[in-house]
C-alpha cells in the first residue's frame, strides 16, 4: 500500500508531462504559417494559462506565506 508521499510522486509524474504536453500543443498554436488569429486572441490563451499557473502557485504555496495578525 502506497502511502500519500509516493501516491503524490506516482500522480505527479503523470500528470506535469501530461500538462506540458499540452501547453506544448497549445504553443503550436502560434505557428501563423498553419493558423490566423488576431493579438487579441492571442493574449486570452496566454491571460488563461497565466491565470492557471498562478492558481496553482497559490495551492502549493498558501500555508508557506506569513499571515498577518494583531
Amino acid at each position: 500500500m502506497e502511502n500519500k508521499n509516493q501516491k503524490f510522486k506516482r500522480l505527479a509524474n503523470k500528470r506535469v508531462p501530461a500538462a506540458i504536453e499540452k501547453i506544448e500543443l497549445i504553443q503550436n498554436l502560434s505557428n501563423r504559417n498553419n493558423y490566423e488569429y488576431s493579438k487579441n486572441e492571442a493574449d486570452e490563451i496566454v491571460k488563461a494559462l497565466t491565470k492557471a499557473v498562478s492558481e496553482l502557485k497559490k495551492s502549493f504555496y498558501q500555508d508557506q506565506k506569513p499571515k498577518f495578525k494583531i
